[in-house]
């Protein structure tokens, strides 16, 4: 298939007519789902895969290429990316990729996918800690008939109906959220930087982020769905964990860094809000699959449920990427415009 124009003004001229595309891969999410995305791309396409991403092997294998699928774009790659026209994320953050590297006219773009999972994810998880459900398996395991039914001074947990859900960032992610909690007979209120995203969605309210200390003071769970940038970072501290209800749930299935750790910690530690869901965090394995997710020993309290920032990661997220992808570089052979493109930093 022949390649046509790249968008005028946007990216680097087209290779010349007839040539296959050339693209790298170097997503290890992607693997498992290679003849799809083989099955998607245009039948020339000559792709290049690595189980993993490593600077100094995915650079080597650049010059030549047309497209670079993965999660980092350094400035070593830049300077051998000789024939690049697109670098493409195989998820929805881009702060990998470092803008100043990109060679000029190089397009890049994400994709998503994920939204379904992670709010099945969200409302699994509340669903777990609402109902105290980690607590009377560790107690049925000793013997122990951890239950209302047994022992009369125990209170009997909550369902998600009839609970107001508090949505802070109400994009990809947050509208999913509220559409499946919505379905369990949940209230919602969101705050988002774009208010007109909510009109008509069934919420109770919606405002604008100068709305946050009343979602936190109003909401049973608290569901943070908004990317970390500067103003993002630590929006919940202290003050803002101290309006929260006592027996509210802290959910966060954006990035770490968006909840003070200290603060966070204190707060569990001292059972001043119900728990916490925490899927991301502040510390990551660099090499192999062994970290401490924080500095804290957030594993030495037991209201708080730990995943290892698997919300997102399901089948379908990935097969739902892969040819979202396959799409955007059809489209790049094709001289026709790109979609999800960004601009990183």
């Amino acid at each position: 298939m022949p390649k046509g124009k790249s968008q005028a003004g946007a990216g680097r001229d087209a290779a010349p007519s007839g040539a296959p595309l050339r693209v790298v891969v170097a997503d290890a999410n992607f693997m498992p789902h290679r003849a799809l995305m083989q099955a998607q791309l245009p039948a020339d396409t000559v792709v290049s895969w690595h189980p993993a991403f490593d600077e100094a092997a995915v650079a080597a294998d650049l010059p030549g290429a047309d497209v670079f699928v993965g999660p980092r774009f350094t400035a070593a790659m830049g300077a051998a990316a000789d024939s690049l026209r697109l670098v493409h994320v195989g998820g929805a953050g881009y702060d990998g990729i470092d803008g100043k590297a990109l060679p000029d006219g190089v397009l890049c773009a994400n994709t998503f996918c994920h939204e379904s999972s992670i709010a099945e994810f969200v409302a699994a998880t509340s669903v777990v800690m609402r109902r105290q459900l980690l607590q009377q398996d560790r107690e049925l395991r000793r013997g122990h008939w951890d239950s209302s039914v047994y022992e009369s001074q125990r209170s009997q947990p909550s369902s998600l109906a009839g609970a107001t859900v508090g949505i802070v960032g109400y994009g990809h992610i947050g509208s999913h959220v509220w559409r499946l909690m919505r379905a369990f007979g949940a209230s919602g209120v969101a705050v988002t930087s774009r208010p007109e995203r909510a009109e008509g969605e069934g919420l109770s309210w919606v405002a604008g982020t100068d709305g946050l200390d009343r979602l936190l003071a109003e909401s049973d769970i608290v569901v943070l769905c908004l990317p970390l940038l500067p103003e993002t970072r630590h929006i919940i501290g202290r003050a803002q964990l101290a309006a929260m209800r006592s027996d509210a749930l802290l959910v966060n299935v954006s990035r770490g860094p968006l909840v003070d750790p200290e603060a966070l910690f204190d707060a569990l530690k001292d059972r001043r809000i119900g728990g916490a869901v925490i899927d991301v965090w502040y510390q990551y394995p660099s090499g192999g699959a062994h970290a401490q997710p924080s500095p804290l020993p957030f594993d030495t309290l037991d209201n708080i449920l730990m995943t290892p920032h698997i919300s997102g990661v399901t089948t379908q997220t990935f097969q739902g990427r892969v040819r979202e992808v396959a799409a955007n570089i059809a489209r790049l052979q094709a001289g026709e415009p790109l979609r999800n493109l960004v601009s990183p930093r």
